[in-house]
């Protein structure tokens, strides 16, 4: 009788197993506006549109979007680990709804956000030799029931036909950092990544792959851990970054501009 019970299950395991690999390889809806689509579009033509890219006005080091051409006021002041930093999207709208669904149990997104950053990932990162991503804890991971950064650097890695690898794990818990500045951010993650086998990095460039770009802590960390084993160069990509994030922990005053663009005034 029991064996009779485990091959109805895992009959319809076979089942569960193909409905949902279908549907994660194939759209009928728009997963921004939920208009029908006719193309296997993840994102129409209509949304894709009025999201909020960032264009040319860049920091060269962060990425982030700037309002003139050079370093940013932050990056000048204390540059992050990795040599360069690129990312889809400034953190707002639908672009930052986006990222917050996926984070938040809309698992079947990671497609939708590496068809929009793969174009970037192949302009900007040519060369490198690797993509990786930023560890969980099991118990972080479990809890969310996936690592967003994982699924999305290895459908990156396989659209683009660059090597996926773990490099690292992550040692222990930290404390939540959405309330923390840059350096309370660096403190708190100071020695939590391990990278796990250091020949596979040794010399090579390495591509970071994450959902979001905030003060820039958790790359440069991990980069750290990197170098320290050997990467001849480490960089990040991500799908958004915060267009201006005070650094060192202290909100801007109301009715002032942000420091990138108060520098130019001064």
């Amino acid at each position: 009788m029991n064996k009779f019970v485990d091959t109805i299950k895992k009959f319809f395991k076979k089942i569960a197993d193909f409905i949902n690999g279908y549907d994660d390889t194939h759209n009928f809806t728009c997963d921004i506006c939920g208009r029908e689509v006719f193309e296997n579009e993840r994102v129409c033509d209509k949304c894709k549109k009025e999201l909020p890219y960032i264009g040319d006005k860049r920091c060269p080091l962060c990425g982030r979007k700037v309002s003139e051409a050079g370093v940013c006021l932050e990056c000048k002041q204390k540059p992050l680990s990795v040599e360069k930093v690129r990312s889809v999207f400034t953190h707002e709208g639908e672009a930052a709804r986006l990222v917050v669904r996926y984070k938040k149990g809309n698992r079947y997104l990671y497609r939708t956000l590496a068809e929009l950053s793969e174009p970037l990932l192949i302009k900007e990162f040519p060369d490198c030799d690797l993509v990786t991503c930023v560890p969980m804890t099991d118990k972080a991971r479990k809890k969310r029931g996936y690592n967003q950064s994982k699924l999305l650097a290895e459908e990156l890695a396989m659209r683009s036909g660059k090597l996926y690898q773990d490099t690292a794990v992550k040692q222990h818990e930290t404390n939540a950092q959405k309330t923390l500045g840059r350096d309370e951010r660096e403190k708190n993650l100071k020695g939590c990544f391990h990278i796990v086998d250091r020949k596979a990095v040794k010399g090579k460039t390495v591509l970071i792959v994450d959902d979001t770009l905030t003060t820039g802590s958790t790359v440069s960390e991990l980069a750290n851990a990197l170098k320290r084993a050997g990467a001849k160069t480490v960089y990040a990509l991500t799908v958004t970054s915060v267009e201006y994030k005070d650094a060192f922990g202290k909100p801007p005053k109301k009715g002032k501009p942000p420091h990138h663009v108060r520098e130019k005034r001064l």
